[in-house]
């Protein structure tokens, strides 16, 4: 059972009991009556060929309270585009697929690119981007949710407890942000735990008061791809196309929403999903790309708040986040111990110092490019620019679903 205590500036609903799902599914559901709620799914088509696809999509046939589930499908050919909508078809809210790989999608990409929006990093954030866009057109939504779609112990409780805080009308949060335990017969997160949590109190110590840092570093697992918000704060959001996605969109929320309507919830007891790699001799995969591009875009949204960081300040960083992740490695040891877990502190500090090296990674992409790969636009620019864009993508992807 978890604590209740409310230890920073977000608000943080913790999971006290285990409220039944049908109970939280009903009161959803007569809640979205009025305030229409859509699940937005970002997938590869590979994940269709793995354990946990088929276990999310049968624990969703128990979920009432949807307006809609759009499936952000990437690199998948026609059939397995068409095998796709076969899968998802007996599921009992409206389902819509953006197929991003077919000749529609890619024209309007094309279109987008002719008019200067820069679009030529792939990935989930360019097809989460688009999606939402997609999802935006329909302006009676009132909120959208998102979840990875490679959780193995998927139940759709993780799912109403998002989404439960910003469409609540007594409580009315602007944004939810999920949190778990990732943790089976050892502790896993190790990007959160050994790198950016110690990365964020190395900056703290430097810097000394900074909102915006205390901000960040309030949540308890701020890496988390699940995540709920309202239609017109997505509006004016902008979007990182790189693993910088989570600290970009934590920094455009923190722009564009007073911290007493942000909140974080626990949405499940333990959570299991694919582990990543990490492999110091190869920069550009697993954990160690996904660390340098935490950094880099970290660094990024700290210039943009006035932060000036010289050469002293990189070395200064280096040494304290070395010191931050020791003491971390120390705690995590204390905790798997008293809870019978394995633990491999040798492989712990390995992977710390391998993270010493993203952060030297980080410095200097960010010094020799500062503005790097911008943000995606917010749709309200794409809507300026391109006035009846949402409505030919509305008809783009309605055509692919026919």
């Amino acid at each position: 059972m978890s604590d209740f205590y409310q230890h920073g500036m977000i608000t943080t609903l913790q999971k006290l009991k285990d409220r039944p799902f049908g109970e939280l599914n009903e009161e959803l559901a007569a809640i979205a009556r009025r305030r229409k709620i859509v699940l937005l799914l970002p997938a590869l088509i590979s994940e269709f060929d793995t354990p946990s696809m088929p276990v999310i999509l049968e624990e969703l046939k128990k979920v009432t309270f949807l307006h809609r589930i759009v499936l952000s499908l990437d690199r998948a050919s026609e059939e397995d585009f068409l095998r796709v909508r076969r899968l998802l078809s007996d599921l009992p809210a409206e389902v819509r697929i953006v197929w991003h790989d077919g000749p529609r999608m890619q024209a309007l990409y094309d279109e987008l690119r002719g008019s200067d929006f820069n679009l030529d990093t792939p990935g989930k954030g360019r097809s989460v981007w688009m999606t939402i866009g997609y999802i935006l057109a329909d302006e009676s939504v009132y909120a959208m949710a998102l979840h990875d779609t490679d959780i193995r112990n998927y139940r759709p409780e993780l799912l109403a407890r998002l989404v439960y805080p910003v469409v609540h009308p007594a409580v009315d949060f602007e944004f939810s942000k999920g949190y778990y335990a990732r943790v089976a017969d050892r502790l896993y997160g190790r990007v959160t735990r050994l790198f950016y949590t110690p990365l964020i109190r190395a900056l703290k110590r430097i810097i000394e008061y900074n909102a915006f840092l205390e901000y960040l570093g309030n949540f308890r697992y701020p890496l988390s791809g699940e995540f709920a918000f309202i239609t017109s704060l997505a509006r004016g959001m902008r979007i990182s196309p790189t693993w910088g996605l989570e600290v970009s969109l934590l920094s455009e929320v923190y722009r564009r929403a007073s911290v007493n309507r942000i909140c974080q919830v626990e949405i499940a007891d333990v959570y299991e999903h694919k582990h990543q790699s990490l492999d110091r001799q190869k920069p550009d995969e697993g954990l160690i790309r996904m660390s340098t591009d935490i950094a880099e875009a970290l660094f990024r949204v700290l210039s943009q708040d006035g932060i000036v960081m010289s050469q002293a300040f990189y070395r200064t960083l280096c040494a304290a986040y070395v010191e931050e992740s020791r003491v971390t490695v120390e705690k995590y040891h204390a905790l798997s111990l008293i809870n019978g877990l394995v633990y491999d502190r040798h492989s712990e500090i390995e992977a710390s110092e391998a993270f010493v090296g993203s952060l030297r990674r980080a410095q200097e992409k960010y010094q020799a490019d500062p503005v790097g790969i911008p943000l995606m636009s917010a749709w309200v620019r794409v809507a300026a620019a391109i006035p009846d864009f949402s409505s030919r993508l509305t008809e783009a992807v309605e055509r692919d679903n026919e």
